[in-house]
């Protein structure tokens, strides 16, 4: 009785060691600076659905900051985003679950971008390791369905802002709500009008065409996007002293994107000091 009371834990153990083995030995890197590299990754647990797996990998990346554009639990995908973060580009990940129980990540990195193997494994594994089979792992799952992250603000100037949005919309407009939804804004900048808008006062910001740019860089878009921000109640007093050419740096949240106008709308915008 006592050699099977030592045996048991040791025979638990050992799923364990394989669970994070095989995702490690699993890695892989390939594509190239130019092209864009790719890494990629994966683990199998007999025994855990494509929902399950799906539900749980959503509440691990939104703890974890990633940005959610789709998940699709019952056909086992989902797509996420690393979130930009100063000059570092957002670049696409996908998640796969199938029926047998293997979950893979394959992240893309855009052309010019690189990163190192050990990370992007220590990141990928680190989150892949966490996924759980039986009750625990269908609680996991709930959770992760309603899981909601706290999103780090996207603080840039102006036309950066409108670069990359711009940049955005020529990738995939539809995305763009999905990427930017609740997200908050910190935009310094300078002030190209203020109008009266029903009950609120919006801002817009001052940002020249791409002809009309001092410094043009390569690979932007042919065409600029707009911001406007509704300041939030009680604004009134900053927004009417307020003029043309006047520098700003305001906080807002995403509100609205119009791909035709090449129009972003931020709301509840408030003086950033």
């Amino acid at each position: 009785m006592r050699l099977s009371c030592i045996c048991v834990p040791i025979a638990l153990l050992v799923p364990a060691l394989a669970h994070a083995g095989t995702c490690e030995e699993s890695f892989t890197k390939s594509g190239s600076f130019i092209s864009g590299q790719k890494f990629a990754a994966s683990v199998t647990l007999p025994g855990l659905t494509p929902a399950s797996a799906i539900g749980q990998m959503r509440g691990i990346v939104v703890t974890k900051g990633y940005d959610v554009l789709a998940a699709e639990p019952e056909d086992g995908s989902m797509l996420i985003e690393q979130p930009q973060t100063g000059k570092v580009r957002a670049f696409p990940i996908t998640i796969t679950a199938t029926p047998d129980g293997n979950v893979r990540m394959e992240a893309k990195l855009r052309a010019g971008m690189s990163a190192p193997s050990e990370p992007a494994k220590a990141e990928m594994c680190g989150m892949l390791n966490q996924l759980k089979t039986g009750r625990a792992g269908t609680a996991a799952a709930s959770a992760g369905m309603n899981a909601a992250g706290n999103k780090a603000p996207l603080d840039m100037d102006a036309l950066s802002i409108s670069h990359q949005i711009s940049k955005d919309t020529q990738r995939n407009a539809a995305a763009i709500p999905l990427r930017y939804k609740d997200k908050t804004f910190i935009v310094s900048g300078t002030v190209k009008s203020i109008d009266k808008m029903d009950d609120a006062y919006v801002v817009t910001y001052d940002i020249p065409e791409p002809y009309n740019e001092a410094i043009r860089l390569p690979g932007t878009a042919p065409f600029k996007t707009d911001i406007f921000c509704r300041l939030a109640k009680g604004q009134s007093v900053f927004a009417l002293q307020l003029k043309p050419g006047k520098r700003i740096k305001l906080s807002g949240v995403y509100a609205n994107f119009n791909p035709n106008a090449h129009g972003l709308l931020l709301e509840n915008c408030r003086p950033v000091k």
